[in-house]
């Protein structure tokens, strides 16, 4: 049993020195800590994107609703982050809706392929639980004056202990979606290891995982002419809208990087081919 995963940094940017006396451990005991994390993008036929991210952080007697959104026009990629004023989006049957005023953000991702879902990891101390509940969506989105129609994808992850408790060295995650296909993979590594992938919302188990190639028992994913959307540390490209967060979390969250792309995907299976987005991404976990 792995057990780096118990050990939790005592160096805190809050300058807690209280917290410091008591042990981090001890600490982390008093305030039990929860991150309800979601993802939900959309891609247009053209390729034009949107990414939203929800959060509710509750810990050490503190409650924080992070929103950020990141949206590409062409080759150009925008990106918002806030710490106030934001809220998780609500589920209704087979429809998932999202409403970010401060943003002029409102949409709804209707499911059009069965939820998947896994528990990636659990210790004495909490555990990571990925809930898929759109491997493919059908999405009406409106941002600001602009409308996107397009296929997507949503999903929520909860975190009952802290991101850097996590036994993680490297990451890598996607999702391609098609009329014709879903796919949604997760590929960790590290002192603990775990890799799996949904096609169609049916579990495999991936032969291969890259930057730019999936391979599993049903078929092979390629992708090719990737637009980088992100690239560096969180404390770069993430978290600079929430500076609330440098007071709650140790520096070495702020060190994580992570590179994410939008590239168009094709899909070659025994008895069928096929064509469409691809949001995948690779976290380098230097805690």
């Amino acid at each position: 049993m792995y057990n780096r995963g118990n050990v939790i940094p005592e160096k805190f940017r809050s300058g807690d020195s209280r917290a410091r006396k008591r042990g981090a451990h001890r600490d982390l005991k008093s305030y039990p800590f929860s991150l309800t994390k979601w993802y939900m993008d959309c891609v247009t036929e053209l390729g034009d994107t949107a990414i939203i991210y929800c959060a509710d952080l509750r810990w050490r007697r503190i409650r924080k609703v992070f929103s950020s959104i990141l949206t590409t026009e062409g080759e150009s990629v925008k990106s918002r982050s806030s710490m106030t004023g934001g809220q998780l989006p609500t589920v209704d049957g087979d429809i998932v809706s999202v409403g970010l005023p401060k943003f002029g953000i409102s949409g709804t991702w209707k499911s059009a392929a069965n939820a998947v879902q896994r528990n990636v990891f659990e210790n004495a101390l909490g555990s990571a639980h990925w809930n898929c509940l759109q491997p493919k969506s059908e999405v009406q989105l409106n941002i600001q004056n602009r409308q996107l129609t397009g296929l997507g994808y949503a999903e929520c992850l909860t975190l009952t202990l802290p991101p850097w408790q996590l036994p993680m060295q490297r990451l890598r995650w996607g999702r391609y979606v098609s009329p014709e296909d879903s796919l949604a993979w997760v590929d960790w590594q590290g002192p603990y290891s775990t890799s799996f992938a949904f096609h169609n919302s049916q579990e495999c188990l991936p032969e291969s995982v890259s930057d730019s190639r999936l391979v599993l028992p049903s078929g092979t994913l390629s992708m090719a002419h990737s637009l980088p959307l992100r690239s560096g540390q969180l404390g770069e490209t993430l978290l600079p809208g929430a500076p609330g967060l440098a007071r709650l979390f140790p520096l070495s969250l702020f060190k994580i990087e992570e590179y994410k792309w939008r590239s168009r995907g094709s899909f070659s299976g025994s008895d069928h081919k096929s064509s469409g987005w691809v949001i995948h991404e690779v976290v380098h976990w230097n805690i």
